[in-house]
């Protein structure tokens, strides 16, 4: 139970001190109550303004505009409209929904598999809720589960063919749909970075066929991934952009960004009630302002390089560990059931995550590589341990089996060691809890390889990432 917060350190009211690494989700770019938040947010207590002004212009939410502009792509500053939505991210989504279908005049949205775009949007994916509302899937790039059988890049390769099919043809005679929805780096799916390549092939084929693209940067922009906007990696500029979390600086806030050709002049559409809220500007100016003058995102990525490159260092050590990824300071380290696993049970996870993919059932691995059977147990005892050691994980994923890291872009040197060295500990912990069994500690029969000798070693491979 949170008391205090400052940074990336929250005081817990049983007195001990906890590093966070889920950052509200990410809404946290610069950690709790960073100064440059806290005095935006008294400035504007102090000064009298209106804390919600709905649709009126404000010098307040003209400083934000400004601000936001700055930090845009370059081919999309120059021609962009912005709307103000609900407080909520799921208010940005169904906004560049109705968005794309009034300027269309077509309904369907193609997303990808496993996509996390809010929650009354994915509810209007599930079929027969309405009869307006058409939501269809692809499937997205993923080295490590590899939806077509073969890894990046030749797997994104593959998938281009069966999107630039589906957009062709969603169903016979059907019309082709009002735009194509993805994340740059999927998150709750247990952060899946897209290869730029195959972000590149996305942007030719809408634009060869005249739909529009959004990309939905609400968990990955404000420098998260070691770009200010993940698309940015890739050099794609979208039709429209979603955000949120970080852009409000703590506080509610969601943004949609669009080239301003799609305004079909939507008269009375909602938009929410509290689109105008102040307090969340401000803070998201102050937000936008330091982390650009601060360089995070460059930092972001240079430090999220070196916490992969040593996180890494735990495969080897633990067979429990399947794949660790991510982008800048978003990082994902997925647990798996080893080859030599047995049981229905195992085979029950793959099937179902397979049809959770919207894949059929679940192909067999090619004899050179292990199932990667979901290890959902392993990863919640990993949280647990975390937490017993003062760190704060997420967990996210197939069946929830990849533990995730969301730190501020503030966090320095002295904690990015202090969290690897306390998840390696929690690690080490739980795969020495399942030894004996495919999920423990590869065993050594070198002097000094007993328990507390094993876990020095594991702390120091992660600080070398070898």
């Amino acid at each position: 139970m949170p008391v205090r917060a400052r940074g990336m350190t929250i005081e817990g009211a049983d007195g001990r001190r906890y590093l966070d690494c889920l950052s509200g989700a990410g809404a946290l770019a610069l950690g709790h109550n960073h100064p440059v938040v806290l005095e935006a947010i008294r400035r504007v207590l102090d000064s009298g303004v209106p804390l919600q002004a709905f649709d009126l212009a404000t010098p307040v939410q003209d400083a934000f505009v400004t601000e936001l502009f700055r930090s845009l792509p370059a081919g999309l500053a120059g021609h962009a409209r912005v709307q103000f939505c609900g407080p909520g991210e799921t208010d940005a989504v169904e906004a560049a929904f109705r968005l794309v279908r009034a300027a269309t005049g077509r309904t369907g949205v193609l997303t990808f598999s496993a996509a996390h775009h809010g929650v009354t949007a994915e509810a209007a994916a599930l079929p027969g809720e309405t009869n307006d509302v058409q939501v269809a899937q692809l499937s997205y790039p993923r080295d490590h589960r590899r939806p077509v059988g073969v890894g990046d890049p030749q797997g994104s390769e593959l998938a281009s063919p069966l999107i630039e099919f589906a957009l062709e043809d969603p169903e016979p005679g059907g019309p082709r749909p009002a735009g194509v929805i993805l994340e740059p780096v999927q998150g709750e799916n247990g952060v899946i970075p897209a290869p730029d390549a195959w972000m590149r092939r996305m942007r030719e084929i809408t634009t060869a066929r005249s739909i529009p693209l959004i990309v939905d940067e609400v968990q990955t922009g404000v420098g998260r991934t070691g770009a200010f906007w993940a698309v940015q990696h890739s050099g794609v500029t979208p039709d429209v952009m979603v955000l949120s979390r970080a852009i409000g600086g703590s506080l509610p806030l969601a943004v949609l960004v669009y080239r301003d050709d799609l305004d079909a002049g939507q008269s009375g559409a909602p938009a929410g009630t509290f689109r105008g809220n102040q307090l969340a500007m401000a803070a998201g100016t102050a937000t936008l302002t330091y982390v650009r003058e601060n360089q995070l995102a460059a930092r972001a990525a240079t430090l999220g390089a070196r916490m992969l490159d040593q996180l890494r260092a735990l495969r080897p050590e633990f067979p429990c560990v399947g794949d660790v990824r991510g982008r800048g300071l978003m990082i994902g380290i997925e647990f798996m059931e080893c080859a030599e696993a047995e049981g229905g049970e195992d085979l029950a996870v793959r099937t179902d995550d397979a049809a959770h993919d919207g894949l059929g059932p679940a192909a067999p691995a090619p004899s050179a590589d292990p199932p990667h059977l979901p290890a959902p147990r392993i990863a919640a005892a990993v949280q647990r341990e975390s937490l017993r050691r003062g760190l704060i994980v997420e967990l996210g994923g197939p069946h929830a089996s990849v533990v995730r890291l969301l730190p501020p872009l503030t966090i320095s040197d002295e904690q990015a060691t202090a969290v690897l060295d306390r998840l390696a500990d929690a690690v080490q912990t739980v795969a020495r809890a399942h030894a004996g069994g495919p999920t423990g500690p590869r065993r050594s029969h070198e002097a000094g390889s007993g328990p507390r000798h094993q876990k020095d070693r594991t702390k120091r491979a992660v600080r070398r990432g070898s």
